[in-house]
């Protein structure tokens, strides 16, 4: 069993303090642009979080108040949700990819009282009452406070960071976490991750995805290890490249960026001898794409599943041995089960489908969902936090996927909505009905959102016309690929629509 966390516990602490001390000259923290690289210690990290930290309190917050951070991949995002978390106050990293209407839905539910921004964000304009809009020159400037001489000393309970996730409403719902979420992190090192102090690791997905902030970045700086994150353009290259320069022991990605390093050879040009291992979420890992990757790299790609809600909490990895198809069986100290479909808390028996459940006293959970108590109501049952995936366990634990139980679509590693998707499609005018699904992509193993469309009498729209919009309106893993006009949308006899019928 995992040991009881602390009671008095603060995140950014965790991962920072000791380290400093222990290895304080040793790279924590790498920011890899196309032109330039970035890189801070662990005593380094340690002092900036501390200083920015003391600036912060100097804009005059109340402890839990939000400070929602709106850059890339880049140093200052990382520095400025430690800072928050180091001071007392509450961390939001919010994706770069967000449309200026979707950030100020997040600004305004969340009640923010500070925005950091980036450089590509400065010339947003984000109006409150009480709040305050710092840029990276602003960070630079409150970087010059005298450090706080301790972190802020808070309860491994109280509120330590929010991330957004899409939920079956047509908006974002935010996912309060806290303290205690880092150290219900544990179970992964041996039975996922494999982290130890020296190791390199390399994430090729966004901070303020929890997947990338997590593995990416806790996991690695707790342990004594050296997190690296890329703030360049895209190119499947890359990676290997990284891998190589920056000798990474691991290596964690969606599996579509595993299928584009195998499929443009990038993986044969660089020396990718320092990986122990990679590492796969978000989305299912394709039997075909791991034994490729075997024989073509020589290394394991472990997998695991989550969700914003608790992380990933069943996997596979050095102590678990793989399972073709299944992505591992639940790691220890947690208890994960499946409960019946139409309700109920009395676990199943193995070889049964039901709703994938996980007890409601892991430390890895979240608080819950911020001023949402209906949606969290629904998301409990007795002593179980109750995910919308079908699942059975075998005999052994592994777990094997059987879908969803609502609605929720996987758009790249990311779950979305598709009310969300469906309320932009009606606010065109000439939209009359709009529904959306998810659909093959033009790869194996990959699928799109697609859009089915029926207009106003005498209206006259174009894919084009429609995707515009979209590209206006939703962030870019949201987006439709592809729309469909129809004469009528398909619904049942109670009028509900039959999603399965769109095609």
């Amino acid at each position: 069993m995992t040991a009881p966390v602390p009671a008095r516990f603060n995140l950014a602490k965790y991962c920072l303090s000791e380290n400093a001390r222990l290895r304080p000259d040793h790279i924590a923290l790498t920011i890899v642009g196309d032109e330039s690289v970035q890189q801070w210690t662990h005593a380094e990290l340690d002092l900036k979080v501390r200083q920015l930290a003391a600036g912060l309190r100097t804009i005059g917050l109340a402890p839990g108040d939000r400070i929602m951070i709106r850059m890339g991949n880049e140093a200052n995002a990382a520095l400025t949700y430690f800072a928050a978390i180091a001071a007392g106050y509450v961390a939001l990293l919010a994706s770069a990819q967000l449309t200026y209407d979707e950030a100020c839905f997040l600004l305004q539910d969340c009640g923010a009282s500070v925005m950091a921004l980036g450089n590509a964000f400065e010339h947003e304009n984000y109006a409150g009452d009480h709040l305050a809009i710092i840029t990276n020159k602003d960070i630079e400037l409150l970087l010059h406070t005298t450090p706080l001489a301790d972190y802020a000393d808070t309860g491994a309970h109280d509120p330590a960071y929010l991330v957004y996730t899409s939920g079956t409403t047509s908006r974002p719902k935010g996912v309060l976490h806290a303290h205690r979420a880092a150290w219900g992190r544990r179970p992964m090192r041996d039975h996922w991750t494999g982290l130890g102090p020296g190791d390199v690791m390399l994430h090729a997905g966004a901070i303020n995805w929890t997947y990338t902030l997590g593995v990416g970045v806790i996991d690695p700086l707790s342990v004594g290890g050296s997190c690296v994150l890329f703030n360049g353009r895209s190119d499947p290259a890359v990676w290997p490249r990284l891998i190589e320069a920056h000798r990474a022991t691991v290596f964690a990605a969606v599996p579509g960026i595993y299928r584009q390093i195998l499929k443009y050879g990038a993986s044969e040009t660089r020396d990718l001898s320092s990986l122990r291992h990679a590492l796969s979420a978000g989305a299912a890992l394709p039997s075909h794409l791991l034994k490729e990757w075997r024989a073509r790299v020589g290394s394991e790609i472990f997998e695991a599943f989550g969700m914003s809600e608790i992380s990933t909490f069943i996997s596979s990895g050095p102590m678990t041995p793989i399972r073709i198809d299944s992505p591992g069986r639940a790691q220890p100290g947690r208890v994960v089960v499946a409960l019946p479909i139409e309700g109920g808390d009395a676990p199943l028996a193995n070889g049964e489908v039901g709703v994938l459940a996980v007890r409601r006293d892991d430390p890895g959970l979240m608080l819950g969902y911020w001023n949402r108590p209906e949606e969290e109501k629904q998301a409990f049952r007795g002593a179980w936090f109750v995910s919308g995936d079908l699942v059975e366990f075998d005999d052994e634990g592994y777990m094997w996927r059987h879908g969803r139980a609502d609605e929720i679509m996987n758009a790249g590693g990311f779950r979305v909505s598709p009310a969300e998707i469906e309320k932009c499609l009606l606010s065109m005018p000439d939209i009359a009905e709009a529904a959306v699904a998810e659909r093959p992509g033009r790869d194996i193993d990959t699928t799109i959102i697609k859009a089915y469309v029926v207009l106003r009498d005498d209206a006259c729209l174009s894919e084009a016309d429609v995707l515009d919009y979209c590209q206006q309106h939703l962030a870019t893993y949201k987006r439709p690929r592809s729309v469909a006009f129809l004469d009528a949308l398909p619904r049942n006899a109670n009028g509900k629509l039959r999603r399965s019928a769109l095609s």
